[in-house]
Parts: structure tokens; C-alpha cells; sequence
């Protein structure tokens, strides 16, 4: 377990140098991930609390942040190493 983002963002650049971080989101990371088997460090952002941070921040609404996200950020792929972004779903009980 990391203690703060800084020593996540330490380890994953030490580990792997390619791993890409979405700036301005520092505060949405909820962990690193795979894919695909592939065993490369992915950063991985919570979809909401990104859409949080631009409305706060940059003092859009809820629907311009989610335009903007999605097609600024989501919509970007810059290989490999590109961020995931994660979007939580409530699990219905068994």
C-alpha cells in the first residue's frame, strides 16, 4: 500500500517509465492496473471524482465537465500506458 500519491507516482516511474498520469486529476487515483495480461503499470482515475475536480476547479457544470472529459480525456489515447478510467457501479446483492 502507498502511503501518498507522491510515493505511487515514484514507484510506478521507477518501475515503469513509460506509465502516463492525466493531469489535474492527481486527486482522482484510485490505484494502478493491467490489461489484457500485458504486465504494465496503468494509473487508474475514478470517472466521477475527475468530473468532480473540473467543476470545482474550473467552475464548469456538471454537463460541461462531462463533455469536456469525455472527449478530452477519455477520447485521448497516447498508447500503451494511457490511464484508465474507472466508473463505479453499484453491485445489486446476491
Amino acid at each position: 500500500m502507498f502511503e501518498n500519491l507522491e510515493e505511487l507516482k515514484n514507484t510506478l516511474i521507477e518501475n515503469e517509465s513509460e506509465t502516463l498520469f492525466a493531469d489535474g486529476f492527481e486527486d482522482a487515483i484510485i490505484g494502478i492496473g493491467e490489461q489484457g495480461g500485458i504486465r504494465k503499470a496503468l494509473v487508474v482515475y475514478d470517472r466521477q471524482k475527475c468530473i468532480e475536480i473540473l467543476m470545482k476547479r474550473d467552475g464548469m457544470t456538471l454537463e460541461e465537465a462531462d463533455e469536456f472529459f469525455e472527449f478530452n480525456t477519455v477520447g485521448s489515447w497516447v498508447g500503451d500506458y494511457t490511464p484508465i478510467f474507472l466508473e463505479r457501479m453499484a453491485c445489486p446483492s446476491r
